[in-house]
């Protein structure tokens, strides 16, 4: 189900004259993901990509296949052969020419050749306004869109507060927080502007990424975190939850967490335990949480009554799937709230949906 507007109203894909062209910097998880979706859609074109791969032949086999997600076919209607190269610098997808560079720094690109005005900055690296501004002041770029937490870019998580994406004047640089930010706000909006949260402790159980180690290693970011991904639960920090507030200001200095990984390569799940001002019932929760995902959170926040497990969220495209037999009561007031996400998955759908958000704006 395609996601939505706040209001309900549905993301519709745009004329074929406003397709929006799309520049991806970072060819790791996020990029890959973003790319293979995009495949799904009619309003976004990915029309240059600037990655770190040895040849245009292994760009096109991360393309077709992955680990995680399966071969391309799994999750896209295309065909291997509607793949392939023009030449050492140019893809052919689906008849559409990608440009493809291998840059390590922003200012050495020129997205305008290819005609990518929005670009998708996923190497983790340029994630202050000062460095994802090099795509623009030096690259030729319209907007970036920073696929990960920011000091100082504005943050806007899909559904949550893109109400307050000023129209007049937009930002050049936004940041689309964390994919665990993305499963945590529309949640947690939902259920305090409802009931009201008077203190709330977080545990997302996320899968593995990159960063971590097969085997011990080092991590600057702690002890812990640099310990063999195989094998082990590892308690490390996050700012998922503290960085709700960025969206969510009224929930500021009520909220922290944790961060649980653990050895899958997919899949997360956030463990929210709630403290509520209004006494109500957990029946009464999923029905707010039923509503929600009808109305200003379609596509965005659902609720699930079957009773599975991680893999069986693999590719799906909410950023909040709660799981309503899994969601406890004590008393009138106090609840545990389990809600999954496909980090990969579902927060490269909402990076394509705020593009579009973006980009509507600006063609009005």
């Amino acid at each position: 189900m395609p996601a939505t507007l706040e209001g309900g109203e549905p993301l519709l894909p745009l004329a074929p004259q406003e397709i929006i062209k799309v520049g991806i910097n970072g060819w790791g998880r996020i990029g890959r993901v973003a790319f293979r979706n995009s495949l799904c859609r009619k309003d976004i074109c990915i029309v240059a990509i600037n990655h770190t791969c040895a040849s245009i032949a292994d760009i096109i086999h991360q393309i077709l296949f992955d680990s995680t997600h399966g071969p391309l076919s799994r999750s896209v209607d295309v065909k291997q052969n509607a793949i392939f190269a023009v030449d050492a610098n140019t893809l052919s997808v689906c008849g559409e020419h990608v440009h493809l560079t291998s840059e390590r720094d922003p200012k050495f690109l020129d997205w305008t050749i290819s005609g990518a005005e929005y670009i998708i900055e996923s190497t983790g690296k340029f994630t202050t306004t000062s460095l994802a501004s090099l795509h623009i002041e030096h690259a030729g770029a319209r907007r970036v869109l920073i696929s990960a937490p920011s000091k100082d870019a504005p943050t806007f998580v899909y559904g949550v507060n893109t109400s307050q994406y000023p129209i007049i004047n937009p930002p050049s640089i936004v940041s689309c927080a964390s994919c665990t930010t993305n499963c945590l706000a529309p949640l947690a909006k939902t259920l305090n502007d409802k009931f009201g949260i008077v203190q709330a402790l977080m545990t997302t159980v996320h899968a593995s990424t990159r960063s971590q180690p097969v085997l011990d290693g080092y991590s600057k970011r702690d002890r812990r975190a640099g310990r063999a991904v195989l094998g082990n639960v590892i308690p490390t920090t996050t700012g998922a939850a503290k960085a709700v507030s960025t969206v969510l200001p009224e929930l500021a200095g009520k909220m922290t967490g944790i961060s649980l990984r653990v050895p899958t390569n997919n899949v997360s799940l956030v463990d929210l335990t709630i403290n509520f001002e209004h006494e109500t019932s957990l029946a009464e929760i999923l029905s707010q949480l039923e509503l929600a995902s009808m109305g200003p959170l379609r596509g965005v926040l659902t609720v699930e009554h079957s009773e599975l497990v991680s893999c069986d969220f693999q590719g799906n495209p909410h950023s909040c799937v709660v799981d309503a037999k899994a969601c406890i009561e004590l008393n009138p007031k106090f609840f545990k709230i389990l809600a999954w996400y496909d980090n990969e998955w579902a927060y490269s759908s909402r990076l394509l949906d705020i593009l579009s958000m973006m980009a509507k704006s600006d063609r009005l």
